[in-house]
């Protein structure tokens, strides 16, 4: 089981959580082509796997904000696209975390550690 954080806000202001939330999965934002390095990271996430969605809290902010924390069903990564079904099992969360730098649309895999943990616990 690997651990990722991802953001679903596009263009920085188009919050998508919510719509993810509600529909049962997250999609990378980026196409292969726009982004070839978050696309392949996007491509390591496997079935099992746990992901978070986080926003930044704001320019020059130094954590960010967990607000959905799931586990990965599927993943399509096919059609210039990464798409992952989730089911999300804790919801509107609004958990401040350090960012570490956690500020593109992707990042992971991470392994268990005390800061993990902060962001995954029930």
């Amino acid at each position: 089981m690997k651990y990722w954080l991802v953001g679903a806000s596009w263009g920085g202001q188009d919050h998508q959580d919510q719509f993810f939330v509600e529909n049962g999965y997250w999609m990378l934002g980026w196409d292969e082509e726009e982004q070839t390095e978050q696309f392949k990271t996007g491509e390591k996430i496997q079935v099992g796997d746990r992901i978070a969605i986080k926003r930044m809290k704001g320019k020059g902010a130094s954590d960010i904000r967990i607000l959905h924390i799931g586990i990965v069903k599927g993943v399509i990564a096919e059609a210039n696209k990464v798409i992952c079904v989730v089911d999300w099992v804790a919801k509107d969360l609004d958990r401040s975390v350090e960012s570490r730098g956690c500020f593109k649309s992707i990042h992971g895999p991470f392994p268990k550690d005390e800061w993990i943990e902060k962001i995954f616990c029930l």
